[in-house]
C-alpha cells in the first residue's frame, strides 16, 4: 500500500481547480506564516494546507500562482533561494529541478520573480482568487501584493474573490490515495492507544501517557500530532478541549483520551475514554455503555446526502433517550425545556461530527451535503461534573452507502478497554 503523494495528485488536483475557475482569473496560493516560539525561535513548521494539496511543497516562503487566460493555462512555482548562511544554518532547501518534480509544476523560479509574473498575468478583468479565511495570517509578499492591489495602486477594476470555496469543493471528496494516507494514521494512532491501554495504572501522570503516545508517533514516522493531545483524567474529563496533561491519574477515575496522528499531513482524531484502575464502578460502565450506544447507531447514518446539522439532531434525540435511562433527565425536563437551551445540553455541549483530511477540523460546514468519500468524526459524549466524571469515544467514518469505520480494528468495547 502507497503512503505517499506523487506528482501526478498534484497535477490532478490543479486540473480540477483550473476546471473551477472562470476565463481571466488567477488563484494565488500563500503558504503558512512560520510562527516565532519565543525571542529567535519558531515552532516548527507546517505548511498551509491548500498550497500543500495543490503541489506537494512543505517549504516555508513558497507561492504557486495558478493563470488562466485567454483560455489557457499556466502554472508557477516561486521558491526560496537558498545562499550558504541559510544552507549552513537551516540546510537543505528545493532545487529548482527538486519543485519541479514535487509538483509536477514546469515553470519554477525563485520567489523574488513572483511579482513580475503576477503583473505579466494581470489586466483589467482579471478575477484574482486568494484565500480569504482559512489562511488569513499571510508572509509579506501576500500583505504586500494583495494590499497594494486591493487599494488600487495601479488598478482599481480588478477583482478579488475567495478561493475557499473552491477548494473546498475539491478537499472534501477524499481520493483513493487520501483514504490511504488516513487510515495510515489512524492505524498508526490506534496501535498507540493499544500501547497505553497496558501503561495506563493509578499513579502516572497525563504527561507521561502523552509522552508514550508521542513516542510511538514518532518511532512510526509521524511527523507530529494532528492537533493538541487531550490527555483528562478524573474531573479533567468534563474540560471539552483540556490540554494542560499534568495530573495525577487516581484510582477510581476516568482518563479520556482525544488525539490522533499526523502522516504525511493527513489527521486521524480517536477519542477514548477508561478506567485507570482496569475496571469501570457500576455507574461508570453504564454511561459507557450509554455512549458506546450511541456511536454504534450514529456511524451507520453516515450515508450520502446527510448533513452534519441533520447528525447533530439524530445524535441528540439519541443522547436525550439515554440521560433519561441514566436518570440524569425526566420527561419533565425535556417537556418544559427551553428550545434555545435544551436540558441534554448540560450533559453534551458539543457536535457529533466533523470533517477531517489535510485538517484535523477539515473544509465543509454544516450543511454541506454528504458524498461519498468524505471522512468524518463521530465523536458522542455524556459529561457528567456533579458526578465527576465524562465519556467520550470517536471513530472516523467514511461516507458510503454503507458506511466504513476507519477506526473498526480500534478497541473500544467494555472487554476490550478494562483489563
Amino acid at each position: 500500500m502507497e503512503f505517499s503523494l506523487n506528482k501526478d495528485f498534484f497535477i490532478r488536483n490543479r486540473k480540477n481547480l483550473f476546471s473551477l475557475l472562470p476565463n481571466n482569473s488567477m488563484a494565488i496560493l500563500f503558504p503558512a506564516e512560520q510562527f516565532v516560539r519565543n525571542g529567535d525561535a519558531l515552532y516548527k513548521y507546517r505548511q498551509n494546507s491548500d498550497l500543500f494539496y495543490f503541489s506537494g511543497l512543505k517549504q516555508e516562503k513558497t507561492v504557486i500562482l495558478l493563470c488562466k487566460i485567454n483560455n489557457s493555462t499556466d502554472e508557477y512555482a516561486f521558491i526560496i533561494e537558498p545562499n550558504e548562511k541559510m544552507l549552513i544554518w537551516t540546510g537543505h532547501k528545493y532545487s529548482i529541478d527538486e519543485a519541479k518534480e514535487i509538483s509536477g509544476i514546469k515553470n519554477v523560479f525563485y520567489l523574488n520573480e513572483f511579482e513580475k509574473y503576477f503583473k505579466e498575468n494581470l489586466n483589467n478583468d482579471t478575477l484574482v482568487y486568494y484565500s480569504m479565511s482559512s489562511n488569513t495570517r499571510g508572509f509579506d509578499y501576500k500583505n504586500k501584493i494583495i494590499s497594494e492591489w486591493k487599494e488600487g495602486v495601479e488598478n482599481d477594476k480588478i477583482q478579488f474573490k475567495d478561493l475557499d470555496s473552491l477548494s473546498m469543493q475539491l478537499r472534501l471528496q477524499k481520493q483513493k490515495e487520501e483514504i490511504a494516507i488516513i487510515q495510515k494514521a489512524i492505524d498508526i494512532t490506534g496501535e498507540a492507544f493499544k500501547k497505553v491501554l497496558d501503561f495506563i495504572v493509578p499513579g502516572v501522570y497525563e504527561y507521561e501517557v502523552e509522552a508514550e503516545i508521542s513516542h510511538h508517533f514518532i518511532k512510526n514516522g509521524v511527523e507530529s500530532h494532528a492537533y493538541s493531545p487531550i490527555i483528562a483524567a478524573g474531573k479533567n474529563n468534563c474540560v471539552l478541549h483540556y490540554e494542560t496533561n499534568r495530573e495525577l491519574c487516581k484510582n477510581g477515575d476516568l482518563l479520556l483520551m482525544d488525539f490522533g496522528a499526523e502522516y504525511n499531513y493527513y489527521a486521524a482524531d480517536l477519542s477514548r475514554t477508561i478506567p485507570i484502575s482496569g475496571k469501570f464502578t457500576n455507574r461508570q460502565k453504564q454511561v459507557y455503555a450509554s455512549v458506546l450506544k450511541v456511536l454504534k447507531e450514529m456511524k451507520t447514518k453516515y450515508v450520502p446526502g446527510q448533513t452534519i446539522r441533520k447528525l447533530n439532531k439524530e445524535c441528540e434525540l439519541l443522547i436525550q433517550e439515554e440521560l433519561v435511562s441514566l436518570g440524569l433527565l425526566s420527561e419533565a425536563d425535556i417537556k418544559n425545556q427551553n428550545e434555545d437551551s435544551p436540558a441534554l445540553k448540560k450533559y453534551y455541549m458539543h457536535g457529533v461530527s466533523h470533517f477531517i483530511g489535510l485538517d484535523v477540523h477539515d473544509v465543509g460546514v454544516k450543511d454541506t451535503v454528504l458524498l461519498p468519500g468524505m471522512v468524518l468524526s463521530c465523536e458522542p459524549g455524556i459529561y457528567i461534573a456533579e458526578e465527576g466524571f465524562g465519556i467520550r469515544l470517536e471513530n472516523d467514518i467514511l461516507v458510503a452507502e454503507n458506511p466504513i469505520d476507519l477506526c473498526s480494528n480500534i478497541p473500544i468495547e467494555i472487554s476490550e478497554v478494562c483489563k
